[in-house]
């Protein structure tokens, strides 16, 4: 009777556990309460124009920085960015600045219910904002439409692989990303099937026919190595660049990280 009482209670603590989980996994996936409060604007950042994307669930804020090169009549071709899960696009403008002065413009869009955006992140939710996003930026007379660059970092690399399963795009470049958020269910000791948000990338990767940067660091504790390998391996024409470093200081050294993602741009993209 006493091992059928532990038995018991073992089982419905971790019915239990599971629950709990399920119910906070948002919270887990999306720490957005961790992150401190962004000023109400923008900071001034030359060039940068501020957007309100609409979608079904209110406004999410978008900012977009011209090219800076000479040409300046010819449409650019535009870097549409997706950060981490802990970040917001008021970290990235210095940080990405450099492709501005390679000739690309940059769209970064913020994810619903973080920073200054309406709604309330979710995979759904993400590849809405994501969707307008590139509809909207698509329309621009200073952007060339067929030369869309998609990259993301961490899980942003689940909302560009998202966004690329809707929309087309010139080149994808995935950093420190990771294969699907249920490889991780293992880890938190709970059945995947109660992921809500599976982003699932590598089985989007193995259907992608265009070229793929993928960017990972051989030390990273938070989305391990191989999950870098294998999207590698899963993808039809994919590079694969390998750093020591581990997953917040990916790059470990950002004039290495532009000279070969410039030589990834210049093979791929159509001058």
């Amino acid at each position: 009777m006493t091992l059928f009482k532990i038995v018991s209670w073992t089982f419905f603590a971790y019915i239990a556990y599971c629950c709990l989980l399920f119910i906070f996994q948002r919270l887990i996936l999306f720490p957005r309460y961790q992150i401190p409060t962004p000023p109400e604007k923008a900071s001034e950042i030359p060039g940068l124009e501020e957007i309100r994307l609409k979608t079904s669930f209110g406004k999410v804020e978008a900012w977009f920085i011209p090219a800076t090169t000479k040409e300046i009549a010819k449409p650019a071709p535009v870097v549409i960015f997706a950060h981490g899960n802990a970040e917001l696009i008021d970290f990235w403008p210095e940080e990405l600045r450099q492709f501005t002065s390679i000739g690309l413009a940059i769209f970064l869009v913020e994810y619903p219910g973080y920073g200054r955006s309406d709604g309330s992140p979710s995979q759904e939710q993400i590849t809405e904002s994501f969707v307008a996003a590139y509809d909207h930026i698509i329309k621009r007379n200073d952007v060339d439409p067929t030369q869309i660059v998609l990259f993301g970092r961490s899980l942003g690399g689940g909302v560009v692989c998202a966004l690329a399963a809707k929309r087309p795009c010139a080149a994808l470049i995935l950093m420190s990303t990771f294969t699907s958020t249920r490889s991780f269910a293992n880890k938190f000791l709970i059945p995947s099937i109660l992921i809500l948000d599976p982003f699932d990338n590598l089985k989007f990767i193995e259907s992608f026919s265009g070229p793929t940067l993928i960017i990972h660091g051989r030390n990273d504790d938070l989305v391990p190595y191989r999950h870098g390998v294998r999207l590698h391996r899963a993808a039809k024409h994919s590079k694969m660049l390998t750093y020591d470093c581990n997953h917040n200081d990916c790059p470990p050294n950002w004039n290495r990280f532009w000279q070969d993602v410039e030589s990834f741009l210049v093979k791929n993209l159509t001058k």
